[in-house]
């Protein structure tokens, strides 16, 4: 679906399953996003099928499988959510952790913010993140968002840094 210089992004399938549930078990995952319950490769096929899959049907966008262009190796993922209790559409972002800080966040949420302009129409991104991680911040912060306001959005009462950018396609 996407293309840059060294990722492929493309829609998640229930093929994915067994990715998605080792990404969301990982330790950064859990401590910076939450636990989702998923515990099986059943339970992953079907976090795939009621997120990523459901929001492509009724979004037209949603996360993506960020894969390496050179072996096709699932590496994380990115995309947009819509989510319920925000007004704009989110970018969210993550990444197994032999695959953390060598550029592909960055990488592949510029092709995500660039197709949100040229083919979705959107004018405005944020980005959702805990004050504890320093990485998605960094990142947020060089894709040109820039901090809003503080917001409840976690179940865990933990507080949300909502960052924000007007984008004009």
């Amino acid at each position: 679906m996407l293309e840059t210089e060294r990722l492929l992004l493309e829609e998640f399938s229930p093929d994915d399953a067994a990715f998605m549930l080792e990404l969301l078990n990982t330790p950064t995952w859990l401590q910076y996003i939450g636990d989702r319950g998923v515990k099986t490769l059943d339970e992953a096929r079907q976090y795939i099928l009621d997120g990523p899959i459901k929001s492509y049907q009724q979004f037209g966008f949603g996360p993506y499988l960020v894969k390496l262009k050179t072996n096709d190796l699932p590496i994380g993922l990115c995309g947009l959510f819509r989510r319920e209790t925000l007004e704009d559409i989110d970018i969210g972002f993550a990444f197994l952790p032999d695959y953390a800080g060598n550029g592909y966040g960055y990488e592949s949420a510029s092709a995500v913010m660039t197709y949100a302009t040229e083919n979705l129409g959107l004018t405005r991104i944020t980005g959702l993140t805990t004050a504890a991680n320093q990485y998605s911040i960094r990142l947020l912060e060089k894709l040109g968002l820039r901090f809003e306001k503080k917001i409840q959005f976690r179940a865990d009462g933990e507080e949300s840094l909502l960052y924000s950018i007007n984008l004009y396609g």
